[in-house]
């Protein structure tokens, strides 16, 4: 007989993503019992469920001792777990902090606003959706200001629409909008500033990212602290986004 817990698993296996509201995705964000068995199941298979307040969808990720098992000892293998180029994770980062971070902070300002300071005992509101928070960016601006460093239009359409297929983006016109994956698969502790720090400081230089960091104070702020390479920056990052 089929359970919950099995019936979970076997469907973010074939759909990749199921929404935070979905009844069982609920009961594994709030069941202690029903979320132990769940990770249970799955470390047992090498994964793990991925979840994030500020992201509408979960997913399902391989835990970091598994990942050279499946996609080898070597650095290497890091860099081509999507099939992502080089040049296609530095746009991820970009879109990541362009989309993200500021929709984060409007998720942020609107969970604290219109709070009673007088009352001692009030409870945060629920955090808004990433679909009534983000807002996405311009195709044409991102051509802009990035394309130059990014292999011109053929090569950033050409990235773009294996993001899009990936699921990292979705495209409407001239807007590149949050898909499920995007705010799912970057560890933003770990790599905020390795990704400002290294991959990007090297691909686009200081004036970009300084741009970028300043989309979140935190960030802009960071020291500089990271010897690692751009190449292993962008391959630390795609490694994360399997995690």
């Amino acid at each position: 007989m089929n359970d919950d817990a099995q019936i979970l698993i076997a469907r973010l296996l074939t759909h990749q993503t199921l929404r935070r509201d979905d009844k069982l995705v609920r009961r594994a964000l709030s069941d202690e019992l029903f979320r132990a068995e769940l990770d249970a199941r799955l470390f047992g298979c090498g994964m793990k469920l991925l979840d994030n307040v500020y992201a509408d969808h979960v997913t399902l990720a391989l835990t970091r001792e598994i990942e050279p098992k499946i996609f080898g000892a070597r650095d290497s293998w890091q860099n081509n777990n999507f099939g992502l180029a080089r040049d296609g994770v530095a746009l991820l980062v970009v879109l990541w902090a362009q989309i993200i971070l500021p929709k984060r902070e409007r998720q942020e300002a609107h969970q604290h606003a219109d709070q009673n300071q007088n009352d001692m005992f009030g409870k945060d509101k629920p955090l808004p959706s990433a679909e009534e928070s983000s807002i996405g960016i311009s195709y044409r601006a991102l051509l802009a200001d990035f394309g130059d460093k990014l292999g011109k239009k053929t090569r950033m359409d050409m990235n773009l629409g294996q993001l899009a297929k990936l699921g990292f983006i979705e495209k409407k016109g001239d807007a590149i909008l949050e898909g499920p994956l995007l705010d799912l698969m970057m560890d933003t502790d770990t790599l905020k500033e390795r990704i400002l720090n290294g991959a990007l400081a090297e691909i686009f230089g200081p004036a970009a990212t300084k741009s970028l960091a300043s989309t979140e104070p935190a960030i802009a702020n960071a020291t500089a602290a990271d010897s690692d390479s751009a190449d292993d920056t962008a391959a630390h990052t795609a490694a994360h986004i399997t995690e």
